[in-house]
């Protein structure tokens, strides 16, 4: 319920909670002063969406949402003025953050969080939504697929024709999102040449969404996307209105690919490892054309690009460097390995591995992720976070001699830790899950190798 107070002086008084929040260094004001702005007027952020003479753009995805919505402002930004939530703070009280820091924007370009994106999405009315995965992730706080699944079905139902709704179509849940929407794009890769041999044992929709048979593969890409078919209902992949082809992946350094938007192709190579890489940047660009940006824009935007903190991110440590690939899930983290056995496993690795409510408190997920790979060339870990110890046990399950491995919850003495073990000149891979990988860019932020993130793009 509103307290009679004008909209302007709630923002002015949501503002003022930001710039003492960032000066107190509390994580840069991302998320309180939209908690404050929620309490004051709960439909503010309806308000302040309604206020962007261009409206919103969604994007959400269980993994990442983060380098798509960034990947798409670094397309947008030359041309329009963008209220984007560069941080990662994509709950409720972040995009009412983001809202509120919008004087002079003209689209919102939001991250939204998979469980927040019912609500977000009721509120802002978005223009587009752009919908990239569904994996198996924290379930003791979203609950299986299949219900974020049901709510996002139902979302996408009450949007309307004033939304277009953009999804992979690689992932039969949320491909099939798309007969739901007024209007759809898909998207999706095809190049059977960078295809797995088989879906992995981790992988989670493989059951159709209409009739219960297993799919059967074409080509198996990342974890369950792919290019699928019911044999027995005969359900598909759509046909892709955006696809990238005649993929090559350049070890840790970069990957490149045929953009196929619509009747026009553009060779684009993006700063960023890996096959799940390749799937954000399609996305980007599904979104942004559906946006207004040419084809040339595109292709631009995503040659900028430079990795979003903590995925896939180079960070110069004196004469050393840090490679901090975020790991929160089975398909995430064996996406990661995967990434990192193709450019050749690394000597030495600092995992962490933390239980807070915004990683899962259930970790049980660790031993659906296959890091036995990692073993081909892995001669020391150092075992880090809260759950250091269930890490180093499943590490020695995978085969890692126990003397290879060090366990040092702190995450401070784990970093200094690796980085005594890496030779001067050398590069360090961290795989964090997502608290510490936010405390980790702390640490280095605080010794002043990196700019705080919610800086970063200023």
């Amino acid at each position: 319920m509103r307290l009679g107070v004008p909209l302007s002086l709630e923002i002015a008084a949501a503002r003022a909670t930001a710039r003492l929040s960032r000066a107190a260094g509390t994580g840069g004001g991302t998320t309180i002063p939209g908690k404050l702005l929620s309490k004051l007027d709960p439909g503010a952020i309806d308000r302040l969406a309604a206020r962007l003479p261009l409206g919103t753009a969604l994007v959400s995805a269980t993994n990442g949402k983060t380098t798509t919505a960034a990947m798409t402002a670094e397309i947008l930004r030359p041309r329009v003025r963008l209220a984007h939530n560069r941080s990662g703070a994509n709950l409720i009280s972040g995009v009412a953050s983001t809202l509120l820091d919008s004087g002079g924007a003209e689209l919102g370009l939001l991250e939204v969080d998979e469980g927040a994106l019912p609500e977000v999405a009721r509120r802002v009315r978005p223009r587009a939504l752009c919908l990239g995965n569904l994996f198996r992730d924290q379930l003791d706080r979203y609950g299986e697929l299949e219900l974020v699944a049901g709510r996002w079905r139902e979302t996408v139902a009450a949007l309307g024709e004033g939304t277009t709704v953009i999804v992979n179509a690689d992932d039969p849940v949320v491909g099939d999102l798309a007969s739901a929407a007024a209007r759809g794009v898909s998207f999706g890769l095809d190049d059977p040449a960078q295809a797995r041999p088989a879906l992995q044992h981790a992988a989670d929709s493989k059951y159709c969404v209409r009739c219960g048979a297993p799919y059967e593969y074409a080509a198996a890409y990342v974890g369950h996307l792919g290019d699928y078919r019911c044999p027995s209902c005969g359900h598909a992949r759509p046909a892709l209105d955006v696809a990238a082809r005649a993929i090559e992946l350049e070890g840790l350094e970069r990957a490149t690919f045929d953009l196929e938007l619509g009747d026009v192709t553009r060779r684009v190579t993006i700063a960023l490892p890996g096959l799940y890489n390749v799937y954000t940047a399609v996305a980007a660009a599904a979104l942004s054309r559906e946006l207004g940006a040419s084809a040339d824009e595109i292709v631009a935007g995503l040659g900028r690009f430079s990795a979003a903190f903590g995925r896939a991110e180079r960070i110069e440590v004196g004469d050393r460097r840090l490679l901090v690939l975020l790991v929160k899930n089975p398909a995430g983290a064996n996406e990661a390995v995967r990434t990192l056995v193709g450019a050749g496993a690394p000597r030495l690795a600092v995992v962490a591995l933390n239980d807070a409510i915004a990683d899962g408190q259930d970790v049980s997920w660790i031993w659906d992720v296959d890091f036995e790979p990692l073993l081909e060339g892995l001669e020391q870990l150092v075992a880090a976070g809260g759950r250091a110890p269930e890490l180093a046990l499943r590490f020695a399950y995978a085969g890692l001699p126990r003397e290879a491995v060090e366990v040092v919850p702190d995450l401070a003495q784990a970093l200094d830790r690796g980085l005594e073990l890496t030779p001067p000149g050398g590069e360090l891979v961290v795989l964090p899950t997502y608290t510490a990988m936010l405390a980790l860019r702390k640490i280095v932020g605080e010794r002043g190798y990196v700019r705080p993130y919610w800086e970063a793009a200023a």
